[in-house]
């Protein structure tokens, strides 16, 4: 079984050199991994958003950030974007079955690292 494994390994590795500058995988990884990546794909994990809401619910995320990051990842194939004409525009994100595959390891990590640290009232500059 584990040589099933390896094979698609090897194969991958063959369609994708991820060291070289190149790589559009690496690409991917970038946007993803960026700053503000992590927090759109895991904002969107459960419901999909307006730009504005989306916006509300990162903290410290500017607009142009925002809209260069979405840009990113729906150009990667891993968030939708949806355009309503009405005036002003109604844009809405949503995360697609790429999008949802990549964000599960991401949830994962937050939750696992929330669980980990102290409560904020255990913390050493709690009040």
């Amino acid at each position: 079984m584990s040589e099933g494994v390896q094979l698609g390994q090897a194969e991958v590795a063959r369609r994708y050199e991820v060291f070289h500058t190149d790589c559009p995988a690496r690409d991917v990884v970038d946007h993803v991994t960026s700053r503000w990546g992590v927090w759109v794909l895991i904002s969107l994990r459960n419901n999909d958003l307006r730009f504005y809401e989306l916006r509300e619910s990162i903290r410290g995320v500017s607009e142009k950030m925002l809209a260069q990051t979405l840009r990113g990842l729906v150009k990667d194939g891993l968030v939708w974007r949806k355009v309503e004409p009405t005036t002003p525009p109604q844009v809405t994100y949503g995360l697609t079955e790429f999008g949802r595959e990549v964000g599960e390891p991401l949830t994962d990590l937050l939750d696992r690292i929330t669980q980990r640290l102290p409560s904020s009232r255990d913390a050493p500059n709690a009040s």
